[in-house]
């Protein structure tokens, strides 16, 4: 059990300025409360809020009742680096270049829908579509199809949608079954390319159809499967066994540029992983074994990034 003087000095304060303004708050709104605690951290708020001199006289007067629930935002860490299942949008918002000057949109690369030839893929002369579509119902639509289903079931929708869009213009589709490749929905999109009035009417779909194109042909996309399938593999392990040995098994993978190929996990994609690992498992019991392990990946990521011939921005910014 973690208790409030086994906290750095400066947690310490936090948690006793945090009792402070939640008794202030409680007293303002007349309450008398109940307690609960999800968490480590949480269970220390919610013990000092108990004993709080303060909080203790104004539970014997206070005239409304109230239950609080205190809960550990550890998890938000592991939402935001994890890997979640088998979604479109997702992917989409993970692996495309963000917008400028946005934080939840990206730029999606127009060029298909033009009869430019270049061979610069950013391709700045042209400018990007985006994901938001707020006056185009079917583009609004298919933006939910991806959100909600499956991967394989939204890039159905996709082509649905546009063959739909080709077939109101009386453009000349040719419907197939099967699976759909990215090559398939390229193939459709160009259809529209000589039609400006076509392509005036469908230009929201036809962004968030490229945008899937674009995703399925990305690099990264097929790294995001490695990582849920490691966060899966990770969520097991550490229902069965210790941190040191789950810390072990992620310690011959952390590999020096020289020795990597491209299917290895590169320094940063080891602090996601690491950030999700300490997330989701909990308290974790200290000791030697633990402190040991530790230093070993310690000593391992230090190394790989002391042998980055071209460090990312991340890792000049963490160094």
């Amino acid at each position: 059990e973690v208790g409030l003087g086994a906290l750095p000095a400066e947690l310490r304060a936090a948690v006793r300025a945090l009792v402070g303004d939640l008794d202030s708050l409680f007293t303002a709104l007349g309450l008398r409360e109940e307690s609960f605690a999800v968490g480590a951290l949480s269970r220390v708020v919610a013990t000092e809020l108990a004993s709080y001199a303060p909080a203790r006289n104004r539970r014997r007067t206070a005239t409304h009742k109230a239950s609080v629930i205190f809960v550990d935002r550890t998890l938000d860490l592991a939402g935001a680096v994890g890997h979640h299942g088998d979604n479109l949008a997702e992917k989409i918002l993970s692996v495309l270049p963000k917008l400028p000057g946005h934080k939840t949109d990206v730029m999606v690369n127009m060029v298909e829908v033009t009869t430019l030839k270049t061979t610069d893929e950013a391709c700045s002369i042209i400018a990007p579509g985006c994901l938001a579509q707020p006056n185009d119902p079917a583009a609004k639509a298919l933006w939910e199809s991806f959100m909600n289903l499956k991967q394989k079931e939204a890039v159905m929708e996709a082509r649905r949608h546009l063959v739909e869009a080709a077939s109101r213009e009386n453009l000349p589709i040719k419907m197939s079954m099967g699976e759909v490749t990215p090559e398939q929905l390229s193939s459709y999109i160009q259809l529209f390319r000589n039609n400006l009035k076509a392509l005036e009417n469908h230009c929201g779909l036809l962004q968030l159809v490229l945008a899937t194109v674009q995703t399925l042909k990305h690099p990264q996309t097929s790294k995001w499967d490695n990582f849920l399938a490691f966060e899966r593999l990770l969520l097991q392990t550490i229902g069965e066994s210790e941190m040191p040995s789950v810390l072990n098994q992620l310690l011959p993978m952390i590999k020096s540029y020289s020795e990597r190929t491209k299917d290895d996990y590169a320094c940063e994609d080891f602090f996601v992983l690491l950030i999700y690992i300490y997330s989701v498992v909990g308290e974790i019991k200290c000791g030697k074994e633990l402190d040991t392990a530790e230093e070993e990946v310690k000593k391992a990521l230090v190394k790989a990034i002391c042998d980055e011939p071209e460090p990312s921005p991340l890792l000049q910014k963490i160094t």
